[in-house]
């Protein structure tokens, strides 16, 4: 726990076939399969661990995200992934990942979620850990120095801000 990655970077994926489209690319929706599962080993370096789950019987839910794509990906290209931590508070996650293409170099999509805590047993948002908290707050210090991408809080509209 001690490894402050800046930004994180251990996720890894492959674009499956059954995630192309008519347009022989990767599908919208596995845009957001795959930026799930690229978060999941993001989420337990964070602290978010399945022992942590069990032993505090709290987990994380999703309530917001917003997917920009830049470059179509297609069957069979290696992907790879980077996120941060935004920010948090007693209850929320709110970080950012971006998607690469691992051989070609060229960012692909990007994506920012937001998080909250939940209490499995009553299946409400609840206050973390102070385990959790701290570890964050560990993170949100390394992750601080990072550039604020452009896509952070972006409104999606037909006549964009010039």
């Amino acid at each position: 726990m001690n490894d402050l990655q800046t930004p994180f970077s251990q996720a890894t994926a492959v674009v499956r076939p059954d995630w192309i489209d008519n347009n022989g690319h990767m599908n919208v929706g596995y845009y957001h399969v795959v930026f799930d599962i690229a978060a999941e080993p993001f989420f337990e370096w964070l602290g978010l661990t399945r022992a942590f789950r069990v032993e505090h019987g709290s987990s994380t839910f999703a309530l917001e995200s917003h997917l920009n794509f830049m470059r179509e990906v297609k069957e069979g290209d290696p992907l790879r992934f980077e996120a941060r931590l935004l920010d948090f508070d007693h209850k929320r996650i709110h970080f950012y990942q971006e998607m690469f293409h691992a051989t070609e170099g060229y960012l692909a999509a990007t994506y920012e979620s937001l998080s909250v805590h939940v209490d499995m047993a009553q299946r409400r948002t609840a206050p973390m850990p102070e385990v959790l908290s701290a570890r964050l707050a560990q993170v949100m210090k390394a992750h601080a120095s990072l550039p604020r991408p452009w896509q952070i809080g972006h409104v999606i509209s037909a006549h964009p801000k010039r």
